[in-house]
């Protein structure tokens, strides 16, 4: 337990969700005290409930499970469920709680007597140990078992980590033993990897101590979340699909300037072999036993930041409602699903949710990160224009939509108020949520809000623009449409590569932004709603094994680095072998 007092702060590094500053002396439990508290139900009476055969489940432990692809087959002809999407403003730091609000509308979607299951992205390391920390949830709306999951839980990102440097290594095999594809080795594109913050291998020189240790050139090493091959296997339908992915995959150039792939090295069979087990889906479940589908973690800022296909249509096979999310804010994570996922795979998002806190919002008002706590109606209302412009881009896919403020004890009554009023004067649908706090009960309004808004049936998504589309009106469309940009810039670097990757017959492949998610601009200072800016791409990376071309703007980095202070200094095991300061 914590006892907090008046003057201390609790950001949702520790507690995340809702709890935010606290106002008074109290006692509150952190997240993995609740967890470890949870009465929980062994995994194969979730999957009972499921109506999954005993043959479909292969438990890993008593709380875990992996899932059959052979539950697709039985389930052929059944009616796929409702996919409600949630996503959110531009974050703190801290982030918004939308993983807590994902779970507790799960919850609360069951509550009220809909079969609903929760398809959620599994946690990275990096981010665990470093400062946002998991993926679990917050409070009382939370996946468990929470330690396992923000862990290694059942070692799918190990597998992708290992599959990615097992490519490296062929590369570098292949140049030592001849080289026969004549690669040029100041050309190749594939990346070592590994599922940490890590800034000293950003920039790495391998192969040195003579001619039998290979040939020495410059590398450098990606999280493996950012990995090409995370992006593959959460967007595979099935083992073929996958194998089909990986052989496409660009790993160098050759002295001819010409592509060489991983089926140039012959190794896509390998490749699909080290992840063929961890293509299965992993079955857990929320405090409230609803049950949850956790598989892949890309992140929304660097990759396309949704978990995979195969867990969301294979939770719409389950359940009459799937509840699922997508990183950061709609600029990012909900326009990747849209226009990326959704389209890959045929899925059409009944709903999505907005989540907007009043923190948030008060800081793209102009307030400092450490007066959030303050109330200030003038700065929240001057920070509205970052959920006006949010609420634009869902607009513009044609998905009806609920704004959920995910409530803070901080908040104050007049700011409370003055939120639910603004969405009110709009016409737009607004519910109280208080999912951390009170589980699925204080998700309720906002599950029948969302039932609302489907059974209306105005639903007329489509993405936002059409894969005819050359690559460069694709991201201009995407930075002036969602960004609200003026316009885009070319660095001569980008721009050549743009000229190269139409000349390879990639300009029908839709695009994956890799851009800040502090800001609606590639500035991340910029907040609020910026104006008259302009998004400048500094590089291009083929993902042609996913489907897409990497756009990335600004200062982004696919390897992050620690805080001066990381998470993992308020980690430890207690003597009964239980993990402690895991938020």
């Amino acid at each position: 337990m914590q006892k907090i007092q008046k003057t201390d702060t609790i950001s949702s590094e520790s507690i995340k969700g809702g709890l935010g500053y606290m106002t008074t002396t109290t006692t509150v439990k952190s997240d993995i005290e609740i967890a470890q508290e949870a009465s929980m139900k062994k995994i194969q009476e979730i999957a009972a409930e499921l109506n999954i055969l005993e043959e479909e489940l292969e438990p890993y432990g008593h709380y875990k499970g992996k899932l059959s692809l052979e539950i697709f087959k039985r389930l052929q002809s059944e009616k796929d469920g409702k996919v409600v999407l949630v996503t959110a403003i531009n974050p703190t730091p801290a982030g918004e709680g939308k993983s807590t609000v994902t779970v507790g509308l799960g919850q609360a979607f069951n509550k009220i007597g809909k079969k609903t299951v929760i398809a959620l992205r599994e946690p990275s390391l990096g981010p665990t140990m470093g400062l946002k920390g998991g993926a679990a949830g917050g409070g009382y709306s939370q996946v468990v078992p929470m330690e396992d999951i923000n862990l290694h839980f059942t070692g799918d990102i190990h597998a992708i980590t290992t599959a990615n440097n097992a490519l490296a290594a062929f590369i570098d095999n292949h140049i030592q033993q001849g080289n026969t594809l004549q690669i040029d080795t100041r050309k190749i594109v594939w990346k070592r990897c590994v599922d940490l913050n890590d800034r000293a291998l950003r920039n790495v020189v391998i192969g040195l101590g003579g001619p039998v240790q290979g040939v020495p050139r410059e590398d450098g090493f990606d999280i493996t979340v950012a990995s090409e091959i995370m992006a593959v296997f959460c967007l595979a339908i099935d083992i073929q699909d996958l194998k089909a992915r990986l052989s496409r995959i660009v790993v160098a150039y050759n002295f001819a300037n010409q592509p060489v792939t991983v089926k140039d090295l012959g190794v896509e069979g390998a490749l699909t072999l080290l992840l063929k087990d961890a293509l299965k889906p992993n079955l857990v479940q929320t405090l409230e036993n609803t049950p949850a589908i956790i598989h892949g973690g890309p992140f929304a800022n660097i990759a396309h930041g949704c978990n995979s296909v195969i867990a969301t249509t294979m939770a719409a096979k389950l359940g009459d409602y799937v509840i699922t999310e997508a990183g950061f804010g709609a600029d990012l994570g909900a326009e990747k699903f849209l226009d990326i996922k959704a389209r890959a795979a045929g899925i059409k998002p009944e709903a999505v949710v907005i989540v907007a806190t009043i923190r948030a919002l008060k800081m793209h008002g102009g307030v400092a990160k450490d007066q959030l706590k303050e109330e200030n109606v003038d700065a929240l209302a001057k920070g509205m224009e970052n959920l006006q412009k949010h609420v634009e881009t869902i607009q513009s896919f044609g998905v009806p939509f609920v704004i959920a403020i995910n409530k803070f004890i901080t908040d104050t009554d007049a700011e409370v108020t003055y939120l639910q009023e603004w969405c009110n004067e709009r016409g737009y649908a607004v519910s109280l949520t208080e999912v951390w706090e009170k589980g699925g009960q204080g998700g309720v309004d906002l599950a029948e809000k969302v039932l609302k808004e489907i059974e209306k049936g105005e639903n007329n998504y489509a993405p936002l623009y059409e894969l005819e589309l050359p690559l460069e009106e694709k991201i201009r469309t995407i930075a002036q449409k969602v960004y609200g940009a003026k316009d885009i810039e070319f660095a001569p670097k980008a721009r050549k590569q743009l000229a190269q990757f139409e000349g390879e017959g990639w300009s029908n492949l839709p695009i994956c932004m890799a851009k800040t998610q502090y800001s609606l601009s590639d500035d991340a200072t910029k907040l609020g709603r910026p104006s008259d800016f302009i998004v400048t791409i500094r590089e291009l990376k083929p993902s042609i094994g996913a489907g897409f071309i990497v756009a990335l703007t600004g200062t982004m980095l696919t390897m992050p680095g620690l805080p001066k202070q990381p998470a993992a200094l308020q980690m430890d095991v207690n003597e009964d072998g239980k993990a402690v300061g895991l938020f």
